[in-house]
């Protein structure tokens, strides 16, 4: 699979097997048994096994309907790349948890945007100009059939209400269905279904007194007793190895980056962002960057300060940031890494060392243990427009102050101004389209603008122009400040914009912001690679071709897996008795799949209070 999705299966419940009586009773399923289930369910409405795999789009978009998924053709399109060829079952497991089922409730809020009269119903004309218009764009023919549906369309109206009801009960029936048919076939039952072992839906109505539960954690690490086999599940493993690395209290806050003398020297700075998608991938701008002649180079990437509210200090400064530099070259196909930003002096990351002429690419990285989806969403909504008292309508200060903080994201090169390029990121972000020539020329007339660039008020007056557009409907101006990381409360929870620093002693290095995308591919090898190098290496008992590597960096902690064997494994992976640690997977116990003959990113592993001290434990176990 291109890019992985993941590339983990959360085991994050483990499911007993025991030989006791046939009679035992029956207990209802966990929700992660359930949800496997509802995955093999689906899988095999489609294919006669579990082994066999997804080779078509059109055959991902079937499987994920059966699981009572509604994809977009931007859903499809993300999981199946150009160079993907194939999905196995686990990646259909993967792809599962990150695309959730709609809810009822999300299908009518988005219905009720349109109901102009609050009646339970839409013209089929506005329909017809949302559906063909907005958002993941409808042809008229899918439109029409949609309109066409006697049970919920009359009198040239759309009810949704039943509409809505509909929807829900086919999906659950047409579930309940295959499930049923699934439960009848013993055959099917008895599969092993990818990696994910069957297991028996009985349970012993207590836990196993061999997993070590949390409140007994503190207790286990007082008495140093690191044997594995107190660790041990239900699930039989083949070998495991562990690594313990303990981390003084603020040891990753130690000043090791020194700033040389930079008198004299070259400059030149770029922002950018990294963007939380809803499955949890992180987005980032990417650069290239042109040095004319061997020089000495300081680097340095850090976490965009901007405006404090009520002198609160913003939850992006606290996130990790990197920067991955990779040479361009002839002889090779893919760039080489050459070296990254590890060294830190607060929330300044940076390198220092020589670099000969070239084209370079800069990846910013984060390792996703603090860039995080919110825990406890905002449920009130802030106001974003109104209106005076002759109806004349206004944005509110708290929405002007949230622009003027995208305004001085998406200003890369930091002038003040929004040129085209840097318009287009900010339109792909929030659209998923680009701004031509001709429009651009259109924003020109109509808004402030220097040199042909947009000015920061020209950027305010384009939304608001787009509030009166939907006569004061803020609906597509929250689809932006969402896209942009904004909560609810207008508060930037889900992105962390970030500037690089760039000064070369003897030439003016030049820097352009390239594409925006996920922060996988190139990074992961270049991250594995920076790992390989340096690493505590392990090597499973009896499984040679099989290699664990965990690279300790002072401020976070990575873990490869590296798989020399010509067959794919899957990898038991137990945080639990880790001690003030957060991991970018959001899981404690987990699985991961390496394919042959590669080496995979793990995990990283940050403290969660970096004033305290913390306590890396994890045991690898090898399961096939």
């Amino acid at each position: 699979m291109a890019g992985n999705p993941g590339s983990d299966a959360a085991l994050g419940t483990q499911k007993p097997m025991f030989s006791g009586s046939p009679r035992t009773k029956k207990f209802p399923l966990t929700e992660q048994e359930a949800f496997y289930m509802n995955c093999r369910t689906a899988y095999l409405t489609i294919f006669k096994s579990s082994l066999e795999n997804i080779i078509s789009k059109d055959q991902l978009y079937l499987a994920l309907q059966h699981a009572g998924r509604s994809p977009s053709q931007k859903t499809i399109n993300k999981y199946w790349t150009p160079q993907t060829a194939k999905l196995n079952f686990d990646d259909f497991c993967i792809i599962l948890s990150k695309e959730k089922p709609t809810s009822k409730a999300e299908l009518l809020k988005s219905f009720k945007q349109l109901d102009v009269n609050d009646d339970g119903s839409i013209l089929h004309s506005d329909l017809h100009k949302y559906l063909t218009k907005r958002g993941e764009k409808m042809t008229k023919e899918e439109v029409n059939a949609v309109i066409s549906l006697a049970d919920v369309n009359a009198n040239g109206k759309f009810d949704y209400m039943k509409f809505c009801k509909l929807y829900m009960t086919t999906s659950e029936q047409c579930l309940r269905t295959a499930r049923e048919r699934l439960e009848a076939d013993s055959k099917l039952r008895r599969q092993q279904f990818g990696s994910h072992m069957e297991g028996s839906p009985e349970r012993a109505p207590k836990p196993s007194p061999r997993i070590i539960r949390k409140n007994d954690q503190e207790t286990f690490l007082s008495k140093g007793d690191a044997s594995p086999s107190l660790l041990s599940t239900t699930r039989k493993f083949k070998t495991s190895v562990s690594f313990t690395i303990t981390m003084s209290a603020n040891s990753n806050r130690d000043s090791k980056l020194t700033e040389p003398n930079l008198k004299d020297w070259q400059y030149v700075q770029s922002k950018g962002c990294f963007f939380l998608e809803e499955d949890g991938e992180v987005v980032s701008h990417q650069y290239k960057m042109h040095i004319a002649q061997r020089s000495v180079l300081y680097l340095t990437i850090k976490p965009l300060n901007l405006s404090q509210v009520d002198g609160k200090r913003p939850p992006w400064l606290s996130v990790d940031t990197a920067l991955y530099i990779l040479k361009e070259s002839e002889e090779q196909a893919e760039p080489q890494l050459m070296c990254f930003t590890e060294l830190r002096n607060r929330e300044v990351f940076g390198w220092t060392g020589e670099l000969g002429p070239g084209i370079y690419w800069l990846i910013p990285s984060t390792t996703g243990c603090r860039l995080k989806k919110e825990v406890q969403p905002v449920t009130e909504e802030a106001q974003l427009v109104y209106r005076d008292e002759t109806g004349e309508l206004f944005l509110t200060s708290e929405f002007r102050s949230a622009l003027s903080e995208i305004f001085e994201v998406i200003d890369l090169d930091g002038n003040g101004l929004i040129s085209l390029e840097e318009y287009n990121f900010f339109e792909l972000r929030t659209s998923g389209e680009k701004c031509d020539e001709d429009a651009w020329a259109v924003c020109r007339e109509n808004f402030d603008t220097k040199k042909n660039e947009l000015t920061r008020q020209g950027f305010m007056d384009l939304h608001l122009m787009e509030a009166n557009d939907r006569e004061g409907d803020p609906l597509d101006l929250w689809v932006t400040l969402h896209s942009m990381g904004y909560n609810k409360a207008l508060e930037l929870t889900e992105a962390c914009p970030f500037v690089i620093n760039i000064y070369a002693e003897r030439c003016k290095p030049r820097i352009k912001a390239i594409h925006m995308e996920a922060c996988s591919g190139q990074l992961e090898k270049a991250i594995c690679k920076s790992v390989l190098g340096r690493s505590d290496a392990k090597v499973m008992d009896g499984y040679e071709n099989i290699i664990v590597h965990t690279c300790n960096y002072d401020t976070w902690i990575t873990s490869i897996i590296e798989n020399k064997s010509d067959d794919k494994v899957i990898i038991h992976i137990n945080n639990e008795l880790s001690k003030n640690c957060v991991n970018n997977r959001g899981l404690n116990v987990f699985a991961v799949e390496v394919a042959p003959r590669s080496t995979m990113v793990c995990q990283h592993v940050m403290p969660l209070n970096e004033r305290q001290e913390w306590i890396y434990y994890c045991v690898f176990s090898l399961i096939s």
